[in-house]
């Protein structure tokens, strides 16, 4: 019996989420002086070269009509919103960028509502809150990176700004890519390369601004492996499950579940020198309840 497709886009939604979590880790691990776009590049090419091979099993091609969306969904997407997203962090840490991006499934649903009539249901929408409160409480719970943030200083309002362009862009790359997916047979693997090709083209340029091989800020050779499974797990296979899962759920519910992300970290926390403690248990719980209502379990 085959399991429905609300039911298998959430699964894609939350392997995507736990990818993500891997590879943040890994890439916690692999600290760099690289430029944000320079490492978004860096990643996105990796991603593209590790994707070759599985392309050849598909040996169709991506209606033209899909192309110009999910090109630039990549572009906004991945190209633009990852690029802010990892500037923010340096900026921000990664508790004061969490918070800001809580707002993201929601933000995302309701533009999904309006622009592509994708309306939650509402106690759909109920999820959406609790695991947007859920990311919220593991964000404000995390320890400060910085020391301004540990004397509780307000965030620089160009470190705030790049997060909510992160939010933004991430929104419409989601939204974009969801339009071409429901819109034609496209599969996710091959839009998932399409998106981050779009993506790694207007990053092109910064190729002139790159350190040869050997020279710093590359990461050691010895870090290598850690930059590829940590490109498999994160743009590779997460990437792909992303394009699963907005194919076969709509837009909103699809972030929604996605968000998760900082949730399944919280069994690392202690590997980092985090203590959720209760904090931690709460927003597990009610990320746990916020799935269960988006998949739609108890509505």
């Amino acid at each position: 019996m085959t399991a429905p497709p609300l039911t298998l886009g959430a699964l894609a939604a939350l392997a995507a989420a736990l990818c993500w979590t891997l590879s943040t880790s890994l890439w916690r691990r692999l600290p760099t002086s690289l430029g944000a776009a320079q490492l978004n590049l860096l990643k996105n090419l990796l991603a593209l070269a590790l994707l070759g091979p599985a392309l050849l099993l598909f040996p169709g091609v991506v209606p033209a009509p899909l192309l110009l969306p999910l090109a630039l969904s990549g572009v906004v997407g991945i190209g633009l919103g990852d690029s802010l997203f990892f500037a923010a962090l340096r900026r921000l840490g990664t508790r004061r960028t969490l918070t800001l991006e809580a707002g993201g499934p929601a933000f995302t649903a309701l533009v999904g509502a309006l622009v592509l009539a994708e309306v939650p249901r509402p106690l759909q929408w109920l999820g959406i809150g609790l695991i947007s409160l859920a990311v919220l409480l593991v964000a404000r719970g995390a320890p400060p990176q910085r020391p301004d943030q540990a004397l509780g200083l307000g965030p620089d309002r160009w470190g705030v700004s790049l997060a909510l362009g992160a939010l933004a862009c991430g929104s419409a790359g989601a939204l974009l890519a969801r339009s071409a997916l429901v819109a034609g047979t496209v599969d996710p693997l091959q839009s998932a390369a399409v998106r981050l090709a779009a993506a790694s083209l207007v990053l092109l340029p910064l190729l002139r601004t790159w350190p040869r091989p050997g020279q710093r800020p590359w990461p050691a050779p010895a870090r290598w492996p850690l930059v590829l499974l940590a490109t498999l797990l994160g743009t590779s296979a997460g990437i792909v499950l992303q394009q699963t899962a907005l194919q076969l759920l709509p837009g909103g519910l699809a972030v929604a579940l996605m968000a998760t992300a900082p949730v399944m970290a919280l069994p690392l926390a202690s590997l980092e020198g985090d203590r959720p403690g209760r904090r931690g248990l709460a927003a597990a719980l009610l990320a746990l309840a916020g799935v269960s209502l988006v998949v739609g379990l108890w509505g």
